[in-house]
């Protein structure tokens, strides 16, 4: 095919391997990043106890 690159098997190792812990990065931070950011941007601030503990008051 024209156009396509070449890519060695050391090349695509490391690809694969950049990938999969950009998966895993995104996996386990999205969740923590949307609370974070809801967390600051909310108007009133939510006390950090208040979050931890369903029965704080």
């Amino acid at each position: 095919m024209a156009g396509m690159i070449q890519f060695s098997e050391e090349s695509k190792e490391r690809i694969s391997k950049i990938l999969d812990i950009t998966r895993e990065v995104v996996h386990y931070g999205y969740l923590p990043l949307i609370l974070y950011l809801g967390f600051t941007r909310s108007d009133p601030k939510p006390s950090l106890i208040n979050l931890i503990s369903p029965f704080a008051n």
